[in-house]
């Protein structure tokens, strides 16, 4: 089995709510948060695969077609890789917020459905996200989890960003291979 670390985007890798963006509605809106390129390249030299699971209910609330949100992931993953960090594959939920769906987080289907398609063992992988509903998410899908914010009663670690949630994840990794 394989190991994986699922990425949140909005709040995660990207700007979102800032000064120069409010939403991501388009390739131009994609701003990368310091140190994530960074970050990831440090999680790809420790983990199978990297993953971004992401609520983008802007498409079911017809902010954004679909084709959009295609593209911006696209340009997300290829500008990442120009900088040597690889983004192995995105799934997103684009249902209305109040849809009920499964796929939305707090639910764990983007999760599952990823680990089941690439034969991942949840129990050796991570979820990181800046909101509850991540750490719900990747709780449920049975990942131990990073919160990147303030405080977070869920995860298994809060962290101030990606980078230093990277370095918490790949020696928590470790601990948990050496004790093995």
């Amino acid at each position: 089995m394989k190991t994986a670390v699922f990425l949140d985007r909005d709040g995660v890798i990207n700007e979102v709510l800032s000064a120069r963006v409010k939403f991501v509605n388009k390739k131009s809106d994609l701003y990368f948060l310091p140190g994530v390129p960074e970050a990831i390249k440090k999680l790809n030299a420790s983990f199978d695969y990297i993953f971004v699971v992401t609520n983008q209910g802007g498409v079911g609330l017809g902010f954004m077609k679909e084709a959009q949100l295609v593209k911006i992931h696209e340009h997300m993953v290829s500008e990442l890789k120009k900088q040597g960090a690889i983004i192995h594959d995105v799934a997103y939920c684009a249902h209305k917020p109040k849809a009920g769906c499964e796929c939305r987080k707090p639910g764990s289907k983007m999760i599952e459905d990823l680990a089941k398609k690439y034969e991942v063992d949840l129990s050796k992988s991570y979820m990181v996200g800046d909101t509850d509903t991540d750490i719900m998410a990747g709780k449920k899908a049975g990942t131990k989890c990073v919160y990147l914010g303030d405080h977070d009663e869920l995860a298994d670690a809060v962290c101030t960003d990606l980078l230093r949630a990277a370095d918490w994840i790949i020696e928590d990794l470790k601990k948990n291979t050496i004790e093995k």
